[in-house]
């Protein structure tokens, strides 16, 4: 039977879910896109009554907005990667480390996945 001890420990539940690097992708890119609307519909409700000068400044400040959401981003992809090349390779260290098990649970999971398949048919 595999013990969870042969996993890397990278830090308690609690540390991550506190830090906003480790925060969830999917809540951070839905949080940041909806900061991007709001200030979106702000700028917009502004260059309504905006000409020349003002206007300028207000296409200049949605501009830097949409770098850092460009940014922020980026910075979410590369955490996601990171994590994704990590459990990859935990994964396959495990596997060559307990083949038969490996094996095993894979088989189990395809007849699970034949028979329900199957029972919809």
């Amino acid at each position: 039977m595999y013990a969870p001890s042969n996993f890397p420990k990278t830090g308690s539940n609690t540390d991550k879910a506190t830090s906003p690097e480790h925060a969830p992708a999917p809540l951070g890119v839905s949080r940041e896109f909806h900061n991007l609307l709001a200030d979106i519909e702000d700028l917009i409700k502004e260059a309504t009554s905006l000409t020349g000068e003002d206007l300028a400044a207000v296409r200049s400040k949605l501009t830097a907005r949409i770098a850092e959401a460009r940014a922020s981003a980026q910075v979410m992809s590369d955490g996601m990667v990171q994590r994704a090349r990590q459990t990859a390779g935990v994964a396959n260290d495990y596997v060559h480390e307990q083949p038969w098990k490996a094996l095993g649970a894979s088989a189990a999971a395809a007849f699970l996945l034949g028979f329900i398949l199957a029972r919809r048919g």
